[in-house]
């Protein structure tokens, strides 16, 4: 309870969390520090069960490494993630041509019409408007969007890629907004 009070009043660029705490279970933790803060949140802990980790990533971490790691994997993901929320803090609202990305408040509008989007879907086109005009890889999508290790599923992607086409009214054979460069990756631009 000490270390949140501390985190309210010393605001951290970013929190790592172990989830065996001696007063309080982590997750509860968690769920209080998302309550009234929106720093950025690495839990680092030996609980390695696939529905945990999804559950804390739901409920707010940005991050979940699971022990033993080395002090660089743990330093990397804590660059990604400030990398992350300093690009959101230092622009909440995203434009490329008519598409409207608002990272605050998670809504998007083409052409003044809002699109309703799944949180990985938010989560992908944020990315890709981030990064606009450059080819991102299949295996950065998935470790930054992800936050897969690289390598492995390339057909998650593909799949959300096909879904956002359709809600932006394009097609793979007639592009708009997003593009695929054959053997390299995605890149998101405004239409001619």
């Amino acid at each position: 309870m000490e270390a949140l009070r501390d985190i309210v009043e010393w605001t951290p660029e970013v929190v790592v969390l172990d989830l065996g705490l001696p007063d309080l279970d982590g997750g509860e933790l968690l769920k209080m520090l998302r309550a009234v803060s929106a720093v950025p949140v690495v839990i680092a802990t030996a609980r390695d069960e696939e529905a945990e980790i999804v559950r804390l990533l739901d409920a707010g971490a940005d991050d979940y490494v699971v022990k033993p790691f080395s002090v660089d994997q743990l330093e990397a993901r804590l660059r990604a993630v400030l990398r992350r929320s300093h690009e959101t803090a230092t622009s909440p609202v995203l434009q490329v041509g008519e598409l409207r990305i608002d990272t605050t408040s998670r809504d998007v509008t083409l052409h003044g019409a809002p699109l309703e989007l799944s949180r990985k879907e938010f989560d992908l086109l944020a990315y890709l408007a981030r990064r606009e005009g450059e080819v991102v890889t299949r295996r950065e999508v998935l470790a930054e969007v992800w936050r897969q290790p690289y390598g492995g599923g390339d057909k998650t992607v593909d799949v959300h890629v096909s879904w956002l086409r359709r809600k932006l009214g394009e097609s793979a054979a007639e592009p708009r907004y997003l593009h695929t460069i054959r053997g390299v990756g995605l890149k998101l631009v405004a239409p001619a």
